[in-house]
C-alpha cells in the first residue's frame, strides 16, 4: 500500500446532483481500515502525502453541513467531497503561502468557500508545526458566536471533530480562537477594525473582503501581519480596495463562478434569475462589480447567455473568419488577441508585452491567426497601436519572401468618426448624432448583440441569426473575460453621445474585453460584403 492509493477522493463516477453519499462513506471505511490494519507504516506516509496535497485529506475524511439538504431527503451532515474548482482554490491559496505572496478570490455565492478555508486550516495546523493563520471578518458575530453553525468558527470545530481518532490532533477550543498544543499551531479570528493588529500570521484569511466597514484601516494593520493575505469575497462594486487589488493587475486572482460548481445548471440560473432581483443576481451570482453602477453597457445575464449560444440555437458557425489585436505596453496591461468564425468567438488569449516590443506582439499575432486559418487582423491603431501597420507591413514583406500568404491587416480606429454618419443603429437617432466615436459605437454594436442573443437565447424570441454573438464554452480566458465586460459601463456626454467607460482609476484594462469589440466592430460587416461580391 502507498500513499496514492490510500488517498482516493471520491470513487468515480460521482454524480454532483444526485449524489451517493453511502458509496463515499463505504469508501471512507475501507479506507480507513486499509490505514488501521498497518498504522506504522501507512500513517507517517499518509501525513507526508497530505502536507504536499492538504486538499485530498479534507475529501477524505472531511465532513460539511447544510440544514438545505434535508429537503431533498438528504441528511444535513455529508462527506465534505471537493469538486475540481474547489481543488484548484486550495492549490492557488497553498501556491500563494508557499511563495509567501497574496491572493484574491472573487465569488459567486454558494460556492462552499466558507467551509472550505477553515477546513483547509484545520488540516494546515494539523500537518505543520508552529502555524499561525488569522481569520478575519467585518463583525465578530460572524467569526463565533456560540453554537451558531453559520459562524466560521463552528465550522472548523465541526470539521475537527469528525475527523477519524488518528488525523484528530487535540485541539484546544476558546472564543475565537483554536489552538493545537502538538503541532504548535493556532487559528485566531479579529474583527472589524482590528483586523490584523494581533501579531503576526503564517497566512491571513479576510473573508467577505469587499464589505468591510473601513478597509483602509485594515490595508495597513495587515501590511506588516503576513506575508500571504487571501483575501475571499463576494463583489461590492468598485469603490472599494478588494475591487481595486482585483483589477490592479498586482494581485493573483482566483475566480470561484457558479458555472465552476458541479451541483449548479443552466436551471439553477434561470431560478435564481427568476427569484432575486437583477442588481443581487449580477452581484451575487455573476460576479459584476457593476452591478448597482448605473450604465452598465452589458449586464451579465446577456453575456451568460451568449456562452455557447451557437449550441443552444443549433447554429453551426458560418461565414468569415477575423482576428483582433488589442496592443498592451509593457506595464501590468496585457496584450489580447480574440478571433471569430462569424458570429461565434472561437479564440481568445492573453500574454504581458514586458520585456518585448510591438514588433515582437504582431508575430505572435500573426502566428495565431495561421494556427486558426484566419487572413484578416484588425488591431487597435490609436496610442501604442499606431505601430502595427509598419510593422505588419514588414513582416508581411517577409512571409511573403517564404512562400507564406499575408495577413490583411485592417486598422480600427477608435477615436475615429463614426461609421454611416447618417444611418441609424439606434432608431431615430443617427449615428453621428449618438455616439461621440467609432469606439462607443463599436461598443454599442457589441451590446446591441448580446441583447440579441439574450432574446434568442433566454426568452425565445425571433431573431437575425447573423445579428447574435456567441462565446465558444471552452475559451481558457472566458471566465476573465466575463470578469472585463461587466466592467465596461457607458455615459451620456454634455451634447448628448453615448461615451464608453472601461477603466476606473487603478484598474487594469479590459483588454481582452477589447479585442472581443474590435473583432465584431461594424467596418468588419462591411469588409464581410466586399469580399463577397468580389467572390
Amino acid at each position: 500500500m502507498n500513499a496514492a492509493t490510500t488517498a482516493i477522493s471520491a470513487p468515480p463516477p460521482f454524480n454532483w446532483r444526485t449524489p451517493d453519499y453511502a458509496a463515499i462513506y463505504q469508501e471512507r471505511g475501507a479506507r480507513l481500515a486499509r490505514i488501521r490494519a498497518n498504522p506504522e507504516s501507512a500513517l507517517p506516509r499518509m501525513f507526508a502525502y497530505y502536507r504536499a496535497k492538504p486538499w485530498e485529506m479534507i475529501s477524505d475524511f472531511g465532513v460539511t453541513h447544510d440544514p438545505r439538504l434535508i429537503e431533498r431527503g438528504l441528511p444535513a451532515q455529508i462527506p465534505f467531497v471537493l469538486f475540481p474548482a474547489q481543488v484548484d482554490w486550495c492549490r492557488f491559496v497553498m501556491e500563494r503561502w508557499r511563495a509567501g505572496e497574496n491572493g484574491l478570490t472573487e465569488k459567486s455565492r454558494d460556492m462552499g468557500l466558507s467551509w472550505l478555508a477553515m477546513s483547509l486550516s484545520v488540516v494546515l495546523c494539523t500537518l505543520h508545526k508552529g502555524l499561525t493563520i488569522g481569520i478575519g471578518s467585518r463583525k465578530e458575530q460572524l467569526l463565533d458566536n456560540g453554537a451558531d453553525p453559520n459562524t466560521l468558527f463552528h465550522k472548523a470545530r465541526m470539521f475537527h471533530e469528525h475527523l477519524p481518532a488518528e488525523f484528530r490532533t487535540r485541539m484546544l477550543s476558546a472564543h475565537m480562537r483554536l489552538v493545537f498544543p502538538e503541532t504548535g499551531c493556532s487559528i485566531i479570528g479579529e474583527a472589524g477594525d482590528n483586523i490584523g493588529r494581533g501579531g503576526r500570521s503564517s497566512l491571513y484569511i479576510v473573508d467577505e473582503a469587499a464589505h468591510l466597514e473601513r478597509p483602509e484601516l485594515i490595508e495597513a494593520s495587515l501590511s506588516a501581519n503576513t506575508n500571504c493575505r487571501q483575501d475571499i469575497s463576494s463583489v461590492n462594486g468598485l469603490n472599494n480596495p478588494f475591487a481595486q487589488k482585483r483589477f490592479s493587475g498586482k494581485v493573483p486572482v482566483f475566480t470561484a463562478h457558479w458555472t465552476k460548481d458541479p451541483r449548479k445548471s443552466a436551471a439553477w440560473y434561470a431560478k435564481q434569475s427568476a427569484t432575486l432581483d437583477p442588481v443581487t443576481v449580477a452581484q451575487e451570482i455573476d460576479i459584476s462589480y457593476h452591478a448597482s453602477v448605473e450604465g452598465q453597457l452589458i449586464p451579465p445575464a446577456w453575456v451568460n447567455a451568449a456562452i455557447g449560444a451557437h449550441l443552444k440555437l443549433g447554429l453551426p458557425p458560418t461565414g468569415m473568419k477575423f482576428a483582433a489585436l488589442d496592443v498592451a505596453d509593457e506595464g501590468r496591461d496585457l496584450c489580447a488577441f480574440a478571433a471569430r468564425h462569424g458570429v461565434v468567438l472561437t479564440a481568445l488569449k492573453s500574454w504581458s508585452g514586458k520585456g518585448g516590443d510591438i514588433f515582437k506582439t504582431v508575430v505572435k499575432a500573426f502566428s495565431l491567426c495561421d494556427e486558426l486559418g484566419h487572413e484578416s487582423l484588425f488591431f487597435d491603431s490609436d496610442g501604442l497601436g499606431a505601430g502595427v501597420r509598419g510593422d505588419a507591413n514588414v513582416i508581411n514583406a517577409q512571409r511573403e519572401s517564404a512562400g507564406l500568404p499575408r495577413i490583411h491587416d485592417q486598422p480600427f480606429r477608435g477615436s475615429a468618426a463614426v461609421v454611416k454618419p447618417e444611418s441609424e443603429m439606434v432608431p431615430k437617432r443617427k449615428n453621428k448624432d449618438f455616439f461621440l466615436n467609432a469606439k462607443s459605437q463599436a461598443w454599442w454594436a457589441l451590446r446591441i448583440r448580446f441583447q440579441q442573443t439574450f432574446r434568442a437565447v433566454v426568452e425565445r424570441m425571433p431573431v437575425d441569426p447573423e445579428a447574435i454573438i456567441s462565446l465558444s464554452p471552452d475559451l481558457p480566458e472566458l471566465l476573465q473575460l466575463q470578469s472585463e465586460l461587466s466592467q465596461i459601463a457607458y455615459s451620456i456626454n454634455a451634447t448628448g453621445k453615448v461615451a464608453i467607460e472601461k477603466a476606473p482609476d487603478g484598474m487594469r484594462s479590459p483588454n481582452l474585453a477589447d479585442a472581443l469589440m474590435i473583432a465584431f466592430n461594424p467596418t468588419t460587416h462591411a469588409l464581410e460584403l466586399w469580399k463577397k461580391l468580389a467572390s
